[in-house]
């Protein structure tokens, strides 16, 4: 097997581990994030408290916990599924932060507006708030998700066969020079999954700045 086959194939399983790490960010971060920006105190607290803890440890610790550190009876998480698992912990709680900067960069006048013109909040909320904070986020959501797309290496620290695994166990059996090939063609993947995302989201913010000023 040459380097390039080796890295292709843990291809799929670097993606798999972003889209579905990116998923459980997407959607666990925003109650959240509503959390973080509710008048109750207590509730304001508690989600405080789990975003700085989150946030605080290293992934890698995160996962090590999750593959040997948790079994309940027979059930006990395998390599992939504790990937996926804490990588999407892990973006549950940096989403909702960019979420909540978003909601709270939304200027107070236009829920003043609102609440004039009689709208009931939910209508204020996912007409008025929610579509302006998303414009506001999403440069960051997407510069996010390109750092889960690297922070997915991590995985094979506990035996994900990902593209640096790969990568690894090629390198292993050819301790030469030849060795270093598979993480140069690494590095071209990343940058090559990466450049997509970014352009993606200049296309979106730059369509919705049209929108918005139209």
């Amino acid at each position: 097997m040459d380097a390039f086959s080796a890295v292709l194939q843990g291809l799929p399983m670097t993606v798999t581990l972003t889209i579905s790490a990116f998923a459980i960010g997407i959607i666990g971060a925003v109650p959240l994030a509503v959390a973080l920006t509710s008048p109750v105190a207590p509730l304001r607290l508690v989600a405080r408290i789990f975003v700085d803890l989150v946030r605080g440890v290293p992934i890698i610790v995160w996962l090590f916990l999750l593959k040997f550190g948790i079994q309940v009876g027979t059930f006990k998480f395998n390599p992939v599924s504790a990937a996926i698992v804490g990588l999407g912990i892990v973006s549950v709680a940096y989403l909702a932060e960019i979420y909540r900067g978003g909601l709270q960069a939304v200027p107070r006048g236009q829920l003043e507006a609102s609440h004039a013109l009689g709208l009931p909040q939910a209508s204020t909320f996912f007409g008025v708030v929610v579509p302006q904070a998303f414009r506001i986020v999403s440069p960051s959501i997407a510069t996010y998700l390109v750092g889960l797309l690297k922070d997915s290496s991590i995985a094979s620290t506990i035996i994900v066969s990902e593209m640096v695994f790969q990568s690894q166990a090629f390198a292993r059996q050819h301790p030469t020079v030849e060795g270093i090939l598979p993480y140069i063609l690494v590095g071209i993947l990343y940058i090559g999954l990466s450049l997509p995302v970014a352009y993606l989201s200049r296309t979106l913010d730059a369509r919705m700045r049209k929108a918005v000023f139209a």
